[in-house]
């Protein structure tokens, strides 16, 4: 597994983790499970999916040492004013005295609290309570008050990324800024994506699966990944991803399939 090190006292996070959206709670334990058999030791959760205390448990009972499994969790909307005492929540919820990462879900302009969240999650960080912080579908100009108005500069964004949305501008600017990129709906949540003739060429050239394919996509353009997947065999399909390499033609024909669709909602009017 490859890590990547974010801007955080030296903190690594694994680049292919496990997102379980929409993954019911009493679910959520046995993938996961399945999850750290396959070799994944990277958890991505939050508050708003319902199912932190499945992945606690199942966290808890991986006989993992602590120190090797990473978990992240993230603050919901109606949560901003008092961050702080639904980071209390999710850490009971989750069973454990820490996360790795704790992000704001979203920046939910309108409200206009995620500057004054931002500054309790540096408080957090500052206390030991999580190892970095970061944020979740923040748009350039969001980042770019953060930064004027406060002291830490965000570990990483994790935003809706895609071949269909590569979000070219948003990696740059993480870039220039020392922010890693994290893709949610890596594979377009199954609508449509992975059917693309081009992508099944691809599968065809390296013997692998079109999901394969894009997830490799990723690796190579330098994202945090964070496929989801309750069936055991998908799991295990989406982490072998490490041992073959797309060449110059192959990047290109999927940097074609970009047409700037959006799956999820639009971080400048979400509220």
């Amino acid at each position: 597994m490859n890590s990547l090190l974010l801007n955080t006292d030296g903190v690594q996070i694994p680049q292919l983790g496990f997102g379980v959206w929409q993954v019911p709670d009493h679910a959520a334990e046995q993938a996961v499970t399945t999850a750290f058999a396959n070799g994944y030791r990277h958890i991505d959760t939050a508050a708003l999916y319902h199912n932190e205390e499945g992945v606690g448990r199942a966290v808890r009972a991986s006989g993992l040492p602590r120190e090797k499994v990473f978990v992240t969790t993230k603050l919901w909307n109606d949560g901003h004013e008092h961050a702080e005492r639904a980071f209390d929540e999710s850490l009971l919820r989750l069973g454990l005295d820490h996360v790795d990462l704790y992000l704001i879900h979203w920046p939910a302009p309108k409200n206009d609290k995620y500057v004054q969240a931002w500054r309790t999650l540096e408080k957090i960080y500052r206390d030991g309570r999580t190892r970095a912080i970061g944020v979740s579908n923040f748009g350039i100009a969001h980042l770019q008050r953060l930064m004027d108005e406060t002291d830490i500069v965000p570990s990483i964004n994790q935003i809706e990324l895609h071949p269909n949305l590569p979000q070219k501008e948003l990696r740059a600017f993480h870039t220039a800024n020392g922010i890693l990129t994290e893709a949610w709906s890596p594979l377009g949540q199954g609508k449509g994506l992975l059917e693309d003739p081009a992508l099944a060429a691809l599968a065809d050239k390296h013997g692998r699966s079109p999901a394969q394919i894009v997830l490799r996509w990723h690796i190579q353009l330098g994202n945090v990944v964070i496929p989801k997947s309750v069936t055991p065999s998908r799991i295990k399909e989406n982490i072998n991803v490490f041992d073959f390499i797309l060449d110059h033609e192959d990047l290109a024909a999927i940097g074609a399939l970009s047409n700037g669709r959006r799956l999820g909602p639009d971080p400048e009017t979400f509220n």
